[in-house]
Parts: C-alpha cells; sequence; structure tokens
C-alpha cells in the first residue's frame, strides 16, 4: 500500500493512476489530517508527500511521522514544486528517503518508488506489465501475446515499455521520442509512427490495444 499526500487533483490523480497500474494498492489524501486518520488504522509501504499543503506542509508532516515509533520506519519520498537545493536539504535532513521534484515524468516517478521500496526492503516487486492478454517481464526482457512469446526488437520492447507503464494516459509523439530515444535523438517524429506500426503488427490482434489519439499521439487503455 502506497499513501500519497498531494492536495491538487490532477496531480493527484496522475500519481495513483500510475503507481495503480504498475501493481501497488494506493489510496490518495487532499489533507494531513485524512493522512494521519488513515495512519492510525493501517501502516503503508511507502508514502508520497507533497510539500505544498494548504493545512500543513509536508516538511511539518515529515516531523511529526518520524516522532512517532509508528511511523518513523516507513519510507518517504517529497514531491515538490520547489527546486532550490535548500528545500532538497530541508527534507532530507528531517529524515526524507528521497525526492522528486514537480514536473516529472510518470515512468521516473514509478522507477524511483520501486528503487526506494527496493532500498528499504518492503516489497517484493512484480515485475510484470500487462493488459488484455500482452504480458511483458521486464527483468526477463520478454513479451507473450496469450501466452505466445512475442518477439520485438529493443525500440520496440521500450516503447511498449512506456505505453503500458502509463495504461490510459495519451502519450504525444515528443514525450515518446523523449523517454525512448532520448533527448540527444535527432531523428523525425514519424520515427515513432513506424515503430507503433511494427509493434502493432508483431503484437498481432493485440496490436488494437495501442490507440491512435488524432493529431496528439498514442495511448493503451481507455
Amino acid at each position: 500500500m502506497i499513501f500519497i499526500v498531494e492536495d491538487d487533483a490532477n496531480i493527484r490523480e496522475i500519481e495513483g493512476y500510475a503507481l495503480k497500474n504498475s501493481g501497488f494498492d494506493v489510496k490518495c489524501f487532499e489533507l494531513s489530517t485524512d493522512l494521519y486518520q488513515a495512519l492510525e488504522k493501517e501502516l503503508p509501504q511507502l508514502i508520497l508527500l507533497d510539500i505544498m499543503l494548504p493545512n500543513e506542509d509536508g516538511l511539518s508532516i515529515l516531523t511529526n511521522l518520524r516522532k512517532d515509533k509508528r511511523t518513523k520506519s516507513i519510507p518517504i519520498m517529497m514531491v515538490t514544486a520547489k527546486t532550490s537545493e535548500m528545500d532538497k536539504v530541508k527534507g532530507l535532513d528531517q529524515g526524507a528517503d528521497d525526492y522528486i521534484t514537480k514536473p516529472f515524468g510518470i515512468m521516473e516517478l514509478v522507477s524511483r518508488v520501486k528503487a526506494l521500496l527496493r532500498r528499504a526492503g518492503a516489497v517484493q516487486l512484480d515485475s510484470n506489465l500487462e493488459f488484455n492478454g500482452v504480458v511483458m517481464n521486464v527483468e526477463k526482457h520478454t513479451v507473450t501475446v496469450k501466452d505466445v512469446r512475442c518477439e520485438l526488437t529493443y525500440k520496440e520492447f521500450e516503447l511498449l515499455r512506456y505505453l503500458l507503464e502509463n495504461q490510459g494516459i495519451v502519450l504525444s509523439r515528443d514525450r515518446i521520442m523523449e523517454r525512448v530515444w532520448g533527448f540527444d535523438y535527432e531523428g523525425e517524429t514519424r520515427t515513432v509512427d513506424m515503430h507503433i506500426k511494427t509493434l502493432r503488427q508483431k503484437l498481432g490482434e493485440s496490436g488494437e490495444i495501442i490507440k491512435t489519439v488524432r493529431n496528439v499521439g498514442y495511448k493503451i487503455g481507455v
């Protein structure tokens, strides 16, 4: 279970959706009072804690959690729009285990959450990403479609992985280029279209899970 404390409804929804699609159970809270009430009933494996909150700032919440013997060992990742080094230092000095600065990519968020949980020894993470019979094992670098092995190139694999990790989210061609091919890639965005085409072909009938969003990009899911 991961607790998210974030007052911005859009960001809260995106964080929750991304983590749920990565196999985590998630509960979201807008205020510190809601968080404290929930902690009385159960303890999460990790808390994603925004610094800028309306009734009590994240650093104050962090201090309270570290003082309480029940919650002092819970891994906490601070989420903040602030970029100054001092804000990061304050959080780490007060007991935060990691931080991520807005705006951030969904893949980065999920990866850092998993890395923090691994460091904390909190969970055995499921390395599978799934959607409608398409199953990707990230650790083994394999893809099966309805239990039949599907051979993909490295870029096709990374493209499918990015789409599966962001189910339900429309990904623009530019975002896909940036994440799969890298910041310094000088090719055109039609490279993405070509790889989507071959990926769909290799997935067979299941290729229809990749939806084209006109004039924007692609997505998997509703």
